[in-house]
């Protein structure tokens, strides 16, 4: 089923959406990869504040590349998840409601998803371009250090985007396994 979702992302929002579902975000997302997540996650560790609110908000796992002139963004497809999990759970616990990336998740993760009522949403990967068209404003808000994996907010339009494993734990990667498997013995 298609839904059309604006962020932020509300505990509400996210009870509404089932693997499977395909959803086109709007509003402001943020990006974050492994080495973005570990300085977050030191900061949380000395109680100190995030560059940004993370509460009922969505990390998109990316590192574009850089924009042509006259756009926001370059390419923006999206990275391997499983490289985050080890800091998810703490970030989950704080508010943060959804992700996006590829590839799957840790039973933590998964867990810490259920228990925080978080939704994993998957983007196409090969398709970085064609994502990079869903977003109309891009701005460094930390660690532009790191370059292609500083923390962006980003505004996208209809960002497309698949539920993965909703926050009731379904897993579309076993699911659809499971689809397949029966349908081959018929």
């Amino acid at each position: 089923m298609d839904k059309i979702i604006e962020t932020p992302l509300t505990e509400e929002k996210v009870k509404n959406l089932n693997a499977g579902d395909n959803v086109f975000i709007s509003g402001i997302i943020y990006t974050a990869r492994d080495a973005a997540h570990k300085r977050l996650i030191d900061l949380l560790d000395k109680g100190e504040s995030l560059p940004m609110e993370i509460r009922d908000q969505i990390i998109y796992y990316v590192g574009p590349t850089p924009a042509k002139p006259g756009n926001p963004i370059g390419s923006a497809g999206p990275t391997t998840s499983y490289r985050m999990d080890s800091f998810t759970p703490k970030l989950l616990d704080i508010g943060l409601k959804g992700m996006i990336g590829k590839g799957i998740r840790s039973n933590e993760v998964i867990e810490s998803m259920k228990k925080n009522k978080a939704v994993y949403f998957g983007a196409i990967g090969g398709a970085a371009a064609l994502i990079g068209k869903s977003i109309i404003h891009s701005e460094i808000i930390a660690y532009e250090d790191l370059g292609s994996e500083a923390i962006r907010k980003l505004e996208v339009k209809n960002l497309p985007v698949v539920v993965v494993i909703d926050s009731k734990g379904n897993n579309l990667y076993e699911l659809g396994q499971n689809n397949y498997l029966k349908a081959s013995k018929l």
